[in-house]
């Protein structure tokens, strides 16, 4: 994107800015951090080209930059996504990760609070590009009673208002996982419905493991779809048994004759069995350091909604692009579709 161009869209979103101030000090803050961290993400991006021939830069980043090209160009020609003008410049942060989500969730519902933003209204969660900012904003809503989660982010999507760079903090993963976060960020670009989280999540998800699949058998690189796929397995595997937890804990939350305490030792039943199952997938696939670690910090309702948001309606969308024997293009036709429709109308549709 031109220089010129870019400030032209971050001045759009200054004046919105403005408009929103009579909201309260904390919006403006929110926001005004919003736009300093994009900006910063623009101003920091250079062509892949000039990367490419830049010294300075390390043998394995410029390796991961060659799959991500490979990624994209596969995406133009083989999946109808949008990828012209996505993932040509790269950005270095300097920093693990890109950003920091904040989800937060009543002590006894497993219905997420949610946040209403300009052009894509309501999402469940609460974006910062500081991890201060975003634990100070957790401290606050616990403050009020609600639990929290705040998760770092590799990678996200501006939905084609900016044209995305590709970021250092995708490069903490293989190259099967590096090319589904773009396709994964692509599908968002290519659909996104405002104010409904769960479908747009569960959309891409299932879209990019898709066309992961398509792309290592279009290399044949039979070895890699085959670790992809155990992975995937495993991580399904451990998916199935934290929808099954929330769904425990939302059942036990509508069960109006318990007590407050009563409900606090039903809740730490369910997670004291969440632990345990956890450790018997762990002791068939012999350990994973990975999910050692997420499972090492405490499970609450936000972030057992960290899941539900881009799991839940995944199977729905398989079972729609099986139904068109794999036509990615009656495929979207079928999802967007769907745009039209409640949020409450869509999920049913998928959840049938």
């Amino acid at each position: 994107m031109a220089a010129n161009g870019m400030a032209r869209r971050l001045a759009l979103l200054a004046a919105g800015l403005a408009a929103l101030a009579v909201s309260g000090c904390s919006t403006v803050r929110f926001y005004s951090q919003a736009i300093d961290g994009q900006a910063e993400i623009l101003n920091k991006a250079r062509p892949i080209p000039t990367v490419m021939e830049d010294g300075r830069i390390t043998a394995r980043v410029k390796r991961k930059l060659r799959v991500v090209e490979e990624a994209r160009s596969f995406a133009g020609a083989q999946l109808e996504l949008p990828a012209d003008r996505e993932y040509t410049r790269y950005t270095d942060l300097g920093r693990r990760y890109v950003s920091w989500v904040l989800f937060a969730a009543p002590e006894f519902s497993v219905e997420g609070k949610t946040w209403w933003y300009p052009f894509v209204g309501s999402l469940e969660y609460r974006g910062y590009f500081t991890e201060k900012a975003a634990r100070d904003e957790a401290a606050r809503l616990k403050a009020q009673g609600f639990e929290v989660y705040v998760g770092g982010v590799e990678a996200y999507s501006t939905l084609g208002f900016f044209h995305d760079p590709v970021l250092n903090t995708f490069f903490h993963r293989t190259d099967a996982e590096l090319a589904e976060v773009i396709f994964h960020e692509l599908t968002h670009v290519k659909l996104f419905v405002p104010g409904d989280t769960d479908f747009n999540e569960a959309f891409a998800t299932a879209n990019a493991e898709s066309a992961v699949h398509r792309w290592l058998l279009a290399k044949g690189d039979r070895a890699a779809l085959a670790e992809y796929e155990t992975g995937l397995a495993k991580d399904r595997e451990i998916v199935r048994l934290l929808l099954a937890t929330r769904e425990k804990l939302r059942q036990l939350f509508a069960r109006q004759n318990l007590t407050p305490a009563q409900m606090r030792q039903g809740k730490a039943a369910v997670l004291a069995q969440l632990h345990a199952g956890y450790l018997e997938i762990r002791r068939r696939h012999h350990g994973d350091s990975v999910y050692d670690r997420a499972f090492a910090k405490p499970w609450n309702n936000a972030r057992l909604n960290t899941v539900s948001t881009y799991y839940d309606l995944i199977p729905g969308f398989e079972r729609l692009l099986e139904r068109e024997h794999g036509n990615l293009h009656a495929f979207y036709a079928d999802v967007e579709k769907m745009r039209h429709l409640s949020k409450e109308e869509r999920r049913a549709r998928l959840m049938k």
